[in-house]
């Protein structure tokens, strides 16, 4: 049996005021990105940016047609004397927000995620961009195109049959992208 996937490209942009308990981060932050158990990728360690770290790493991996979320896990480097890794906080994406909507599922979207600690606490927001590289065929969502399938929504009163169609407009530019 085959099991179909898509590559799913996702950048890991930075992350806004990460804490453990009630003391910033230093340094050493990095994100482990988990689809399942068998599949994950961390990013690099940001050795400089303290409670407001910054990858844009961009890491490339399969997804399975099945997936339902992808786990992001912010952690840091406790230092060499100590050892080892303490989780910071962790951000649950359901596929649903970036596959299925009104924007096309090729098109780079922009989203930030709140961070919750090991004890369900607020702790940070980590900022993503992502797509799939290439969408899944489905051959019903083709003949409902060629058919001419769609919403009629009357414009100018209940005579006029006209159609209304949105096109979504994907955004070339992260969030903030002005205000900084």
């Amino acid at each position: 049996m085959e099991t179909k996937s898509r590559t799913l490209e996702i950048t890991i942009l930075s992350a806004e005021d990460l804490r453990t308990g009630n003391t910033p981060v230093k340094k050493n932050a990095f994100v482990v990105v988990s689809i399942d158990a068998f599949n994950s990728k961390e990013t690099k360690i940001d050795g400089e940016g303290g409670s407001y770290p910054s990858w844009n790493d961009k890491l490339v991996m399969e997804m399975p047609v099945q997936t339902r979320f992808i786990t992001l896990q912010v952690k840091y480097c406790k230092g060499s004397s100590s050892g080892g890794e303490k989780l910071v906080g962790v951000a649950r994406i359901p596929v649903t927000d970036f596959i299925g909507g009104y924007s096309p599922e090729t098109c780079l979207q922009y989203l930030s995620y709140r961070l919750r600690d090991a004890k369900g606490l607020k702790n940070g927001i980590i900022n993503v961009s992502l797509r799939l590289k290439e969408p899944l065929r489905d051959c019903s969502s083709q003949a409902a195109s060629a058919g001419g399938i769609g919403l009629g929504i009357p414009i100018d009163g209940p005579t006029d049959f006209g159609v209304v169609t949105g096109i979504p407009i994907c955004s070339a530019y992260p969030p903030n992208a002005f205000f900084r």
